[in-house]
């Protein structure tokens, strides 16, 4: 067997209330942070995306140098890590302490920025005994001083154009202007009135702007640091984000009235006004001008609003991140038809992938908590629970009316025949048909995962039971895990069962005789989260706390192909398209809980 990447859906940026995101770009790619991971993403193609996964803190914000070969990346630890774009590999060139943290509290570092000679580096934040440092980025060694602010500094615009200048914007609601190289302070600007919260230089270096919670913008001129003009409330809200058309004519804001402007730079009036619609969530929280005719704007929800200049009022796209919209880990996930499949996420959220990559939320009343499990039918009808203790069915867009009260929290859930759902709880194993209860069972322990097949169902001990359409009766129990069951799954043709644990192992069982096939599926490290099936009932994948993920023959058990990190923090559920092993290939989807979707097609050899 051989495998190769053909797909990642990113996470969608973190956001929180009352703050900027900051969002960057290069060469029409956009670049955010999500939790650990830094995302440079294509805008026009959801599944050509790239993941960097190398800090051990939260990360905050990411850009590209100009000449494109590396990135950096700052984290809450005051860490900025310089790494390798191009390639796979994504070597790390170095590493440094930019701001030293306030006793043991974590800092946050806020921005940071390239020269235009892509060898220094401002980064800003909130530190113990400075709010920013100037450094190169191939020695880590200081080149000037960042100074002036009182309080927080929340971002930081390098002119890349020769005398290099720099300005930084701050919650002491200033803007101090720097000239450079080495940066030295040079004047304060008090302009705003409330937390300035962006600034930018245009791609000239002729003039940069700023925007804060005074729903202001202010133009200023980019050597000397004079104000140039102003715009008095351009929004009604705070503006969070701000960005230069890549000629230079043009700004794009970001407010939390929900709207996002296009201003023409030398007249200050609006050219166009999108509003994005009513309620929090559609706070806009940052943005960057990613091509000369494309705005990307963040919202509150995590959603990107992607606006072609051109067109009208309204987005041409909006980029649900993979996930595709969630900004939490994956935690659920089920195959439908050929390539398309369902995601559930730990905030509640489910979304439906299409064969273009394209993802959209699930529509109508869903779950108000994580999503714990999602089964399909044959027919593509599909079931989810979630920690709100419900059960609820739903297809690939909206969910239906049917809804079922769990008696306690429902961990696992599969779907049989005739609408018939089995559902793995706290303190019983439930069976619902047309949103009715039919039976339930205690088993002796918690069960914590479950699967059906042909008329017999296994709880997480692993205790088979015959399923007569009415009634749940003890089929027997198989005992070669040496860990508590967490993953199970029949084969589709229901003669095997495969049974994963905490110590990391799966055991394949006979179905029918309930006797172990092999224990020899033993090379994770950690508990195995997750296991399906490939159409043909020969092979099976598995996801595992430890990252990797691993494909195993039932043909050849001694066998695997491992492929190692493929999520970090955890592959929390692993899938088979239902296209594969069509003309021996397979598609693989993993996610987990870095907030991704990754695809590999698998070649099988015979």
């Amino acid at each position: 067997m051989s495998f190769k990447k053909s797909a990642l859906y990113p996470a969608n940026p973190t956001t929180a209330r009352g703050t900027a995101t900051r969002l960057s770009a290069s060469k029409e790619k956009i670049v955010y942070t999500n939790g650990k991971s830094v995302f440079i993403r294509d805008v026009s193609n959801p599944g050509l995306g790239i993941a960097y996964s190398g800090h051990v803190q939260n990360t905050t914000v990411a850009r590209i140098s100009p000449t494109g070969y590396y990135c950096a990346s700052a984290d809450v630890s005051g860490t900025v890590r310089i790494w390798d774009t191009v390639g796979e590999d994504q070597t790390l060139k170095g590493e440094y302490k930019a701001i030293s943290g306030r006793m043991r509290v974590f800092i946050l570092l806020n921005d940071l920025e390239w020269d235009g000679d892509s060898k220094r580096i401002i980064a800003v934040g909130d530190g113990k005994e400075k709010f920013g440092h100037a450094f190169m980025f191939d020695t880590g060694t200081s080149t000037g001083e960042i100074i002036g602010h009182s309080k927080a500094i929340n971002a930081v615009s390098i002119r890349h154009q020769r005398p290099f200048r720099a300005a930084t914007a701050a919650d002491d609601n200033l803007i101090v202007f720097h000239q450079g190289a080495p940066y030295k302070y040079v004047k304060t600007i008090s302009t705003h009135t409330k937390f300035v919260q962006d600034v930018r230089y245009s791609a000239t270096g002729d003039h940069f702007a700023s925007v804060g919670s005074d729903g202001k913008i202010f133009i200023y001129d980019g050597k000397e640091g004079e104000t140039l003009s102003e715009v008095a409330d351009a929004h009604k809200g705070s503006i969070f984000g701000l960005s230069w058309s890549p000629d230079s004519k043009s700004l794009s804001t970001s407010s939390a009235d929900t709207t996002v402007k296009i201003w023409d730079a030398e007249t200050k009036k609006t050219t166009m006004t999108y509003t994005l619609g009513p309620g929090v969530d559609h706070q806009q929280v940052g943005n960057v001008w990613s091509a000369p005719n494309t705005v990307v704007s963040l919202a509150l929800s995590g959603d990107l609003n992607v606006f072609d200049t051109r067109s009208g009022d309204k987005p041409t796209k909006i980029l649900y991140a993979g996930v595709f919209g969630s900004q939490k880990s994956v935690t659920a996930a089920a195959p439908l038809s050929s390539d398309t499949f369902l995601v559930g996420t730990a905030d509640g959220r489910i979304l439906a992938y299409e064969p273009s990559g394209d993802a959209s939320y699930v529509s109508g009343k869903g779950h108000s908590n994580l999503v714990s499990s999602l089964s399909a039918t044959a027919g593509d009808k599909v079931f989810s629970v979630g920690y709100d203790d419900r059960l609820l069915e739903l297809d690939a867009k909206d969910f239906t009316t049917q809804s079922f009260s769990t008696n306690s929290q429902p961990k696992s859930i599969a779907a049989g025949s005739e609408d018939t759902v089995f559902i793995a709880e706290t303190n019983s194993v439930e069976v619902v048909r047309s949103n009715q209860k039919v039976t339930e069972v205690k088993p002796k322990s918690t069960p914590t995962a479950i699967a059906a097949s042909d008329g017999l169902v296994a709880d997480a001990r692993v205790t088979l039971y015959k399923w007569d359409g009415k009634a749940l009766s003890e089929a027997g129990t198989l005992t070669n895990n040496k860990g508590a069951v967490s993953a199970l799954a029949f084969s589709p043709d229901g003669t095997k069962l495969a049974a994963g644990d905490s110590s990391g192992k799966i055991v394949l069982y006979d179905a029918k005789s309930l006797s172990m096939i092999t224990g020899r599926w033993s090379f994770h490290t950690a508990r195995v989260l997750s296991v399906h099936w490939t159409a043909d009932s020969q092979h099976l994948a598995s996801g595992s706390l430890d990252t990797h993920v691993y494909i195993w023959s039932v043909a050849q058990p001694t066998k695997n192909i491992a492929i190692k990190n493929a999520v970090p923090g955890g592959a929390t559920n692993v899938f088979w398209l239902r296209k594969s092993t069509v003309a021996g290939s397979g598609a693989l989807v993993a996610a987990g809980a870095d907030a991704c979707v990754r695809v590999w097609e698998v070649k099988f050899y015979t």
